[in-house]
């Protein structure tokens, strides 16, 4: 149990750090000077189910893989919520398939800020051991 309740935490907390990012990259323009048109508010009706969803996909890091290779597991396991977001979530919500209809560059921007809730989630649980 605990376990999972640590990786369900640190996924939250990778997801708070993933949403800040994503915030600040549109805040400070710097998605829309790539043409991607991604630029939320920071609102609670926002964060919140980004938070639970990120600690629903850290619970990926208890399966025994790359134990030792920390950013690797963490890279590797920010694919899954990548592929989701951009091969369901966004058709779903008429984006286009990887979001291509807010801007060619759209997949790049997912990947990175899913590869900062990975690397954020696998160092949280390590630290919190």
């Amino acid at each position: 149990m605990k376990t999972l309740l640590v990786a369900f935490a640190a996924g939250c907390l990778g997801a708070l750090a993933n949403s800040i990012a994503v915030w600040q990259f549109g805040y400070f323009d710097i998605t829309s000077s790539f043409g991607v048109s991604i630029a939320p508010s920071l609102t609670p009706s926002w964060l919140y189910p980004r938070i639970v969803w990120g600690g629903i996909w850290g619970l990926l890091f208890i399966l025994p893989v790359l134990q030792s290779k920390l950013w690797l597991k963490g890279s590797v396991m920010s694919l899954f919520p990548t592929a989701v977001q951009l091969f369901v979530v966004f058709p779903l919500h008429n984006k286009g398939i990887a979001g291509l209809e807010l801007g060619l560059y759209t997949p790049l921007f997912v990947l990175f800020f899913n590869w900062l809730w990975g690397v954020v989630t696998v160092f949280t649980i390590k630290f919190s051991r």
